[in-house]
């Protein structure tokens, strides 16, 4: 049940930030959400996700935490399968292209997202996984 109000949400929520140009639903409490577009690697579907993100030095990041669950969240592999995509964010489309953080990067994004958000130290005790930070930085073109 759990998972289909999450679904429904997010329909819902993808639906509110294309009608408003991204004026409402692009916030949940105090995270801001972007539209993120995945190819499923194994459906070969074109997928938009709501996610909350975090835009500092000139690029995006987002946060894996996948609600705390033990599997990594589906877009995190569909973006490794294919890293370049797009995503809208405030009524704007912006090519990305997607880059996993590690080591010393990873540290110190993690920090920076626990700061302005909290609760995410909450679902990094729910689950044995590291959860994954993706840098999503503009394709200038």
């Amino acid at each position: 049940m759990f998972t289909f109000l999450i679904k429904l949400f997010m329909a819902v929520n993808v639906i509110t930030i294309r009608l408003s140009w991204g004026r409402l639903g692009s916030h949940l409490g105090t995270q801001k959400i972007l539209l993120l577009h995945t190819t499923g690697r194994k459906s070969g579907r074109q997928i938009v996700t709501p996610i909350a993100y975090f835009f500092t030095e000139g690029f995006y990041f987002l946060v894996g935490t996948n609600w705390g669950k033990p599997k990594q969240p589906s877009w995190y592999y569909n973006l490794l399968f294919q890293r370049q995509t797009k995503i809208e964010v405030q009524g704007k489309t912006i090519q990305v292209e997607a880059c996993p953080a590690e080591e010393e990067e990873y540290n110190r994004l993690w920090e920076y997202a626990i700061q302005h958000h909290p609760p995410y130290l909450h679902y990094k005790e729910l689950t044995s996984r590291q959860i994954p930070i993706v840098l999503l930085r503009p394709i200038m073109e």
